[in-house]
């Protein structure tokens, strides 16, 4: 059946109460998880930006789900290093954990003091990072020049199943570059027939493994309370790629989006207090052939959006999730 998962929003969320709400998603039946991955937050109204890999072990202890989480390794992170964070989380909860490898955004590469590469120099280093993540995964003893410079690593402690490397990726040509690496792929909500042609490359390039989608909601008691979530929260996802690739500062986020006007926020974030719409938008999602779709509720507080999905939304969902062949 298709996975409707819950999605752990570092940015927004303090580490711990994100524990409380993954525990809070769990026992009102979502069936997964992922976080995000940031060094910075979108905008300082945000206000947090927790380290990832360090919570994950958390919460995959206080619960039963998987998760999954979306990184970028080859600045930030060593790629050597996220081998062994991933073998270890794999090795101590096997079968539950994967990880989304993506190319990466300079607001939280910058961090290194490193020139931000251009989007085809960041494709490469991505495949190498991968090359070295999966080679280390399996066993091997390491060294790479290139873009990535490594010297004789070597995993200790591994799983005895390697995790799912799946692709992230926005754009059709990203999904049919990484149909040849990626046990699968992870996209975010577009219109319709963008979220088609990201499939359709990705399987028209060869690529086999499931298909999962990030949707950005937006729920409260009434319409304008939603919408105000939106507007304070999400805001920055009108700028869209590549620009937002290539931003270095929240700051510089909030000074270009500061004058986003409210009415467009439903052209980027599914803003309702009707549940029943909310129901009808992630039904369109999964029919769209998505074997896995993690919800992102925008606010900052989360256990209501968990409670009224978990009672209004999910069981409708469930009698239409269709097979994962």
């Amino acid at each position: 059946m298709t996975v409707i998962g819950f999605h752990a929003s570092h940015e927004q969320v303090h580490p711990s109460a994100l524990i409380d709400a993954v525990q809070h998603a769990e026992q009102a039946g979502f069936t997964a998880a992922m976080c995000s991955d940031h060094f910075a937050p979108w905008s300082e109204r945000q206000g947090h930006s927790a380290f990832a890999w360090a919570w994950l072990g958390a919460a995959l202890q206080a619960t039963r789900l998987p998760f999954g989480v979306v990184n970028a390794p080859g600045q930030r992170y060593h790629p050597a290093i996220i081998a062994q964070a991933a073998a270890t989380l794999a090795a101590m909860y096997p079968g539950r954990f994967w990880a989304a490898l993506g190319s990466g955004e300079n607001m939280n590469e910058h961090i290194t003091g490193d020139e931000w590469p251009d989007k085809d120099a960041r494709n490469r280093r991505l495949r190498q990072s991968v090359d070295v993540i999966r080679r280390m995964l399996a066993g091997e003893q390491v060294s790479a020049t290139g873009d990535v410079a490594v010297h004789e690593a070597r995993l200790w402690t591994l799983p005895d199943v390697p995790p799912p490397l799946f692709a992230a990726a926005v754009t059709p040509a990203t999904a049919s570059w990484a149909a040849d690496w990626a046990d699968g792929l992870i996209t975010v909500a577009q219109p319709h027939d963008a979220l088609r042609e990201v499939i359709d490359a990705y399987r028209s390039a060869g690529g086999t493994g499931p298909v999962a989608l990030q949707v950005h909601l937006s729920y409260a008691p009434t319409y304008d309370e939603a919408l105000a979530i939106a507007h304070d929260q999400w805001r920055n996802g009108a700028i869209g790629p590549p620009r937002c690739w290539d931003i270095w500062a929240t700051e510089e986020f909030d000074r270009e989006s500061a004058n986003v006007p409210a009415e467009q926020l439903p052209d980027l974030v599914q803003v309702s207090d009707d549940l029943a719409r909310h129901v009808d938008w992630l039904g369109e999602a999964i029919e769209l052939g998505f074997d896995e779709v993690y919800l992102h509720h925008v606010g900052k507080e989360q256990l209501v959006f968990i409670e009224q999905f978990g009672a209004h939304v999910l069981p409708q969902l469930r009698p239409t999730a269709r097979s994962v062949a």
